[in-house]
């Protein structure tokens, strides 16, 4: 859709050794190859490399939501039962809604390739007119999360969070986004499908 907004996206790598040079970040490369590869729509991103600090987690998030405007904003890093893993308390924190579905359903998508996914603490939550969603830290799991769980024939087995994504940005006043089905199917009710042009 050409008079469509672009998506912004917002992605946050939270790792105090990445954020310090230690090594390099490969949270913020994955997602934007991941978005590269499954949006047809238009979209632009926000990065940033921040450490485990949750004022800084929290400014950042505050920071992208209010003033740069993202529609989504992805986090990765900082959801294990750590002491310095605080990304779910800044986003909880920062939030004005909470989505719990999304925290269950990537841990459900994760306990099919790990038994230590129950120690993960994602959540997903609204603030404002924009949607944040805490992901795994590696890239393998980010993909996984996202796309869900494939059978050797690449049929779905279980759905990734991203299935949903497209119609919670509708529902809370973002822009129209589209998905290449070879990678992710975006679910919408059949009243909110727009014909293509």
């Amino acid at each position: 859709m050409s008079n469509e907004p672009p998506l912004l996206i917002g992605l946050v790598s939270i790792s105090d050794r990445a954020s310090q040079g230690v090594y390099r970040d490969e949270g913020i490369p994955a997602l934007q190859e991941w978005f590269g590869r499954a949006l047809t729509s238009h979209w632009k991103v926000e990065t940033r490399l921040i450490p485990d600090e949750r004022p800084v987690i929290e400014q950042t998030l505050i920071e992208l939501c209010d003033r740069a405007g993202c529609h989504l904003v992805l986090t990765t890093g900082g959801t294990g039962p750590a002491p310095r893993d605080l990304t779910p308390e800044a986003t909880t924190a920062v939030a004005d809604r909470l989505m719990p579905g999304f925290g269950e359903q990537m841990r459900q998508i994760s306990l099919h390739y790990v038994p230590t996914a129950i120690l993960s603490r994602q959540v997903g939550a609204i603030r404002g007119k924009t949607l944040i969603l805490n992901l795994p830290g590696q890239p393998k799991s980010i993909r996984e999360t996202l796309e869900g769980v494939k059978d050797a024939a690449g049929a779905q087995v279980v759905p990734g969070i991203f299935a949903a994504v497209p119609y919670c940005i509708d529902l809370i006043g973002g822009p129209y986004v589209e998905t290449d089905e070879s990678v992710v199917k975006a679910f919408r009710p059949k009243s909110a499908l727009r014909r293509k042009e």
